[in-house]
């Protein structure tokens, strides 16, 4: 089952689903984060959709590297979680089925590549209070407690 994250969905609304791969990426006490900013800035775990005839695990590895310049390993499921949220890049009203992981930053080849995107470190305790979503958030904090001694 997957947890929803946010507003419910709207009962007069019609929504696309749309699956995503994102990933909590720590590296040397830090957290690899990216930056969209389009309109004014939003903090968000690596990823994005899926697309036809790809797997959460490529997509995953695609869209780090086009939001971060970032290659990744050794990627795991933490788990998934629903949003219903308004998409104005695709005009859409989508019910995104995000499928979170975490994996580990290997080497940086580049900046970002896609547009307005940019790579950001910042501490578990510091991007907890900046993401933009509340899935993203509670998927990093669950992760950085569990793996905290």
């Amino acid at each position: 089952m997957n947890r929803r994250m946010g507003p419910p969905p709207e009962a007069d609304r019609r929504y696309t689903l749309r699956q995503g791969a994102y990933a909590v990426l720590p590296r040397d006490g830090r957290v690899l984060l990216t930056c969209q900013m389009e309109d004014q800035p939003d903090i968000q775990l690596p990823g994005g959709g899926i697309d036809p005839g790809e797997s959460p695990l490529q997509a995953l590895h695609r869209e780090v590297f086009e939001e971060t310049g970032w290659h990744i390993a050794r990627p795991r499921r933490l788990g998934a979680f629903r949003r219903f949220v308004y998409m104005p890049e695709y005009t859409l009203w989508a019910e995104k089925l995000c499928h979170i992981y975490v994996a580990w930053p290997t080497m940086q080849i580049s900046n970002p590549t896609e547009a307005d995107h940019e790579a950001i470190w910042l501490t578990p305790d510091d991007a907890s209070h900046l993401l933009g979503n509340e899935g993203d958030r509670h998927f990093l904090t669950r992760y950085f407690a569990a793996s905290t001694p």
